[in-house]
């Protein structure tokens, strides 16, 4: 099963950047073991539409096009899940021989209502609305501790 980390925006230089860089490497050498081909981090173009409503609409287009497998929104209205759980269920899609499971971050102006009802899971990272460079390292570390705990590993403690 691929995992992969789709996002709209383009990435800048910097800390952030490579932090988010390591947990992918990290996530793609530990998942290995378990079966997972790897971990692909995708960068989308920001829809230039003149309204909000045709930019989402044109970003949900191309995360349709460009998604595999499971489709995993994170939206700051989604549900809360802990680490384990998140883990276990990414293991349900990988013990089910699902293709790919794609965790998404939307665009400045948040995901189109409709992609939202697509969802096979949509999740929250808090209330608190968090810069996207920083959403793409918590989502990274996330699927590297998802990897870990799957794994039995020692990184993620309670």
């Amino acid at each position: 099963m691929r995992l992969i980390l789709l996002a709209v925006g383009r990435t800048k230089a910097g800390p952030e950047t490579e932090l988010a860089a390591r947990y992918q490497d990290r996530a793609a050498k530990a998942g290995k073991a378990l079966g997972f081909r790897g971990v692909e981090a995708i960068t989308l173009d920001e829809s230039r539409a003149a309204d909000v409503a045709a930019r989402k609409a044109e970003e949900a287009t191309a995360i349709r096009r460009a998604k595999a497998g499971r489709l995993v929104l994170l939206d700051e209205r989604g549900k809360s899940l802990g680490s384990a759980d998140f883990a276990a269920q990414i293991g349900r899609w990988k013990d089910a021989s699902e293709e790919a499971a794609t965790i998404v971050i939307g665009g400045p102006d948040g995901l189109d209502a409709p992609l939202r009802a697509e969802a096979d899971l949509v999740l929250s990272f808090g209330a608190m609305t968090w810069p996207h460079q920083l959403v793409r390292v918590m989502a990274m570390e996330q699927l590297y501790r998802a990897v870990t705990i799957l794994s039995g590993h020692p990184y993620h403690r309670v």
